[in-house]
C-alpha cells in the first residue's frame, strides 16, 4: 500500500509562482525553482507545476521554466497547463516531468487521455479537475477556472479514468486559498467512484485540515500552497503532527522539524 502523500503546488503565471484566493487576486510569492529546492528539502513527497494562464492565452507551457525546476527536483514532478495532444505531453516529459496534468485540453477532446496514457503508461496522465457547487452539483471549470463547463465533475472524473488517467487532481475552487479545510465532501464523492489515487486541493489551512482531507476525504495524497508560501509553517512540521495523529506519511527530514513542532499548521 502507497503511503499518503503531501504534495507541494507552484502555480505559475509568466514564469513566476502566484497564489490568490478563488482563482482571484493573484500575488507574486516568488521563483518555481527557488520554491521547488526548498519544499523539497522540508520533506515535500511531490511537487506541482501549474502554468495556470496557459491555456487561457492558448499556449503551451513554458518549457524552459519547466526544465530549469526539474533539474534541481529528486522527488516526482507533475506539470500541467496548455496541454491539448499527445506532442505537447512528450515535449513537457522529456523537459523533465515525471507526470502531465491535463485539464481544458481533455474537455476539448476527451480521447487525448487515451492517447496519451497508451504512449507514455496511465501513470504518466493526470487528469485535473477544478470544480465548483451549484446547489447540490459540482461543474467542472477550465482555463484556469475561469469557464464553466456542462461537465458535473463526480462522473467526469469517473469517465476521465475510464479512458486512461491514472490520478485525479482534484481542486475546490469555492475552497482555494480560504484556507478553511478541503472540500471533503466532493473529494470522498470522486474518491469512491474511481479506481486511481485523488489528489484533494484547495483549502488547506492546517496540518488537521491534511488529516482529514486524507482520512475523511478518502484522498491518497493532499496538495498545499499559500500556507507554506506565506511561511505559516513548513512541510516538515505539517509531517510531524500527520506522524503524530497516527497518518503513516514518510518522514521529512529531520532538520526541518523544530523540536517545538505541534498539532496545528
Amino acid at each position: 500500500m502507497l503511503r499518503p502523500r503531501v504534495i507541494v503546488c507552484l502555480d505559475v503565471d509568466g514564469g513566476r509562482v502566484v497564489k490568490g484566493t478563488k482563482f482571484q487576486g493573484l500575488r507574486d510569492v516568488g521563483d518555481p525553482v527557488e520554491l521547488a529546492r526548498r519544499y523539497e528539502e522540508e520533506g515535500a513527497d511531490e511537487v506541482v507545476f501549474l502554468d495556470i494562464s496557459a491555456s487561457h492565452e492558448g499556449r503551451g507551457t513554458l518549457l524552459e521554466t519547466v526544465r530549469r525546476t526539474a533539474e534541481v527536483l529528486f522527488v516526482p514532478l507533475t506539470v500541467g497547463g496548455g496541454v491539448r495532444t499527445v506532442e505537447d505531453m512528450d515535449a513537457l516529459l522529456r523537459a523533465g516531468a515525471d507526470k502531465v496534468s491535463v485539464n481544458s485540453g481533455a474537455v476539448r477532446d476527451p480521447e487525448v487521455l487515451t492517447r496519451c496514457a497508451e504512449r507514455f503508461g496511465s501513470q504518466c496522465v493526470v487528469i485535473s479537475i477544478d470544480a465548483a457547487r451549484d446547489d447540490d452539483t459540482w461543474y467542472h471549470y477550465t482555463h484556469g477556472g475561469r469557464r464553466r463547463t456542462d461537465l458535473e465533475a463526480v462522473p467526469w472524473a469517473r469517465r476521465c479514468v475510464g479512458l486512461g488517467a491514472g490520478e485525479v487532481l482534484l481542486t475546490s475552487i469555492d475552497r482555494d486559498g480560504v484556507r478553511g479545510g478541503y472540500d471533503l465532501e466532493l473529494t470522498r464523492a470522486v474518491a469512491d467512484v474511481v479506481t486511481v489515487p485523488v489528489i484533494a486541493s484547495g483549502g488547506a489551512g492546517t496540518a488537521e485540515h491534511l488529516r482529514d482531507g486524507l482520512t475523511v476525504g478518502k484522498a491518497q495524497a493532499v496538495l498545499l500552497a499559500g500556507i507554506l508560501h506565506d511561511g505559516l509553517t513548513t512541510v516538515g512540521q505539517i509531517k510531524e503532527s500527520l506522524i503524530g495523529w497516527g497518518v503513516p506519511v514518510r518522514p521529512a527530514p529531520p532538520s526541518t522539524v523544530p523540536a517545538s513542532a505541534g498539532g496545528g499548521a
